[in-house]
């Protein structure tokens, strides 16, 4: 086997992985807001007072180990958009992998406008 089919079935088995991790944050983040909808129906509450709701990740980690559902909520939320956040990561190493720099780079770059655009935006 020569290397260009090596890389090849090497592309092939990461587009495989970036598929599977695609699907599995997307069912990951609903199963969660699925159980915060639950434990909404269940306490009749959001878990916090008024029309307030945690807005930074240390407030939803605490409410998701008090069991409040807006805190749940949020993780879920969260959680789908990190999913395509991290197969940007995986994209990075596939075209590292594969030696292509100008779109690794390319890819790179994209990240760290996600990264600053999330830093920006909580603030």
């Amino acid at each position: 086997m020569n290397k260009k089919e090596t890389t090849r079935e090497e592309m092939m088995a990461v587009e495989v992985v970036i598929g599977k991790i695609m699907r599995i944050g997307v069912l990951l983040a609903a199963g969660v807001m699925i159980c915060g909808f639950i434990l909404f129906l269940v306490h009749q509450t959001s878990g916090y007072p008024g029309q307030t709701f945690p807005t930074t990740l240390a407030a939803i980690i605490t409410g998701v180990g008090q069991l409040k559902a807006y805190a749940w909520m949020m993780a879920g939320i969260y959680l789908l958009i990190l999913t395509p956040v991290l197969r940007v990561v995986v994209s990075i190493y596939a075209f590292i992998k594969e030696n292509d720099l100008l779109y690794a780079k390319i890819t790179t770059f994209v990240l760290l406008i996600l990264i600053i655009s999330f830093i920006i935006g909580h603030r």
